[in-house]
């Protein structure tokens, strides 16, 4: 029963890592969103020529 603890202790920083990851994926995600709104990729330009 010793081991109960570490167990969880991994899951909680299993845990804790993936929110991280996710707060970085998603800051970098907004600062991509306004780098596009400014100028917007050729195939949009493309499409809206049509």
């Amino acid at each position: 029963m010793g081991s109960k603890p570490d167990i969880l202790r991994a899951i909680v920083i299993i845990f804790a890592v993936g929110l991280v990851i996710t707060g970085f994926t998603s800051i970098q995600a907004s600062e991509d969103k306004g780098a596009s709104a400014v100028a917007p990729p050729a195939a949009d330009i493309a499409r809206s020529g049509d």
